[in-house]
């Protein structure tokens, strides 16, 4: 089954809101102007039921079919932005200086309202479809605070499955894998305590950048000698902050960055041995350093039988040929994990085409897809809930 035709047709409206709610982006839970647009849209379409203020400010619709009693499916979107400054120079860019849709999450949005607005229509499934729109996924942990709130038991949702658009991927196809898909993320800030003094006389100070510096290269050998070869862990610094003048020595240096993993047990022995290497280098040159470690998201991870449901329905609307069903995990953290530890489900990804990056200040959305979003998010519900 190609894109379906009334999905082709939707294409412009829902471009026109994508492009509106690209134009005020919003961060983390603050996103009060998108979800009141959601809303808007949800009750304007003839949503049963309209719930906001799930997860702080989270929306959620639901659309009960017209072939009678059944179980209910999530369809997930994620609605916050990021803290960029937009250099797109598009006409419908962001009105907010140092915010911007750099990853999707406005056709994120757009493509499952014009889902919603087309299941509204058609109502051709049995049970209902709960629409699910989230906020705080770029790091707030919106997605933990929806299922939290009870959301899962409260709709009687029973499966549940998200979308991401991937620049690079063509337009018309889809990628996705069993099993882990993305990483488990982790935070760290490391703080050198040393001895401060004069540039010129070292001897008699700690110094915490010379410290520091060692362990930059030391938390490297987490991957490259700690870490099975065939196992995947990343560790990246990704700040260091130390003195203020050219000739003082300070007393104080951080440094922060990120650890990603495929698998609870190799997160944990990353953050074993890097509380290992702090002490060790710490008695090395009789100093403290202190470690805040901060376990963030879990991996996003792709349950068997809702992954091969997942890539048929995508191969129905690309044809079989444009879905990978293997993809390599990719080592950025997402949410939606939370979700799939709560229900069965699968995440996929939708082809951006040729753009830029996500989270780069010149990426865009590309409007193209849309059709291919909308007819996935259909066929999905209506073969999940078919009588």
């Amino acid at each position: 089954m190609p894109i379906l035709n009334r999905a082709a047709e939707l294409q412009e409206e829902v471009a026109g809101w994508r492009r509106h709610i690209h134009q005020k982006p919003e961060l983390n839970f603050d996103v009060f102007e998108t979800a009141a647009f959601v809303t808007e849209k949800l009750k304007e379409f003839g949503c049963d039921e309209v719930v906001t203020g799930i997860g702080k400010t989270g929306v959620v619709g639901i659309i009960r079919g017209g072939k009678g009693d059944g179980s209910t499916v999530g369809l997930r979107a994620d609605m916050d932005a990021l803290p960029i400054t937009e250099i797109t120079g598009k006409p419908y860019a962001s009105q907010t200086p140092g915010k911007m849709h750099a990853c999707g999450h406005d056709g994120h949005t757009a493509m499952l309202l014009g889902a919603a607005k087309y299941l509204a229509e058609t109502r051709n499934f049995a049970g209902s479809v709960a629409v699910i729109f989230q906020p705080a996924e770029e790091g707030g942990g919106g997605g933990n605070e929806m299922v939290k709130d009870g959301m899962m038991d409260r709709f009687g949702i029973a499966k549940v499955f998200g979308m991401h658009n991937m620049p690079g991927l063509p337009v018309g196809q889809f990628a996705i894998r069993p099993g882990p898909i993305m990483a488990a993320t982790a935070e760290f800030t490391i703080r050198v305590k040393g001895r401060g003094g004069h540039a010129a006389m070292p001897h008699g100070t700690i110094d915490p950048i010379v410290i520091a510096s060692q362990l930059v290269g030391a938390l490297q050998t987490i991957a490259s000698r700690n870490t099975d070869p065939i196992e995947s862990v990343v560790v990246s610094v990704t700040k260091f902050h130390a003195g203020d003048a050219y000739n003082v020595i300070p007393e104080i240096a951080e440094i922060a960055g990120t650890v990603r993993s495929l698998k609870k047990d190799v997160g944990k022995k990353a953050e074993e041995r890097m509380r290992q290497l702090c002490a060790g280098i710490a008695a090395a040159h009789d100093t403290t350093i202190e470690v805040d470690y901060d376990a963030n998201y879990p991996v996003t991870f792709n349950h068997p039988d809702e992954t091969v449901f997942s890539s048929d329905v995508a191969a129905e609307v690309a044809g079989d040929a444009q879905v990978q069903r293997a993809i390599q995990p990719v080592m950025g953290g997402e949410d939606f994990s939370y979700m799939l530890e709560a229900r069965p489900g699968a995440f996929i990804f939708i082809g951006n085409g040729d753009t830029a990056g996500l989270h780069h200040p010149a990426y865009d959305f590309n409007d193209e897809v849309i059709p291919h979003g909308v007819s996935y998010w259909v066929k999905l519900a209506e073969k999940a809930l078919a009588a």
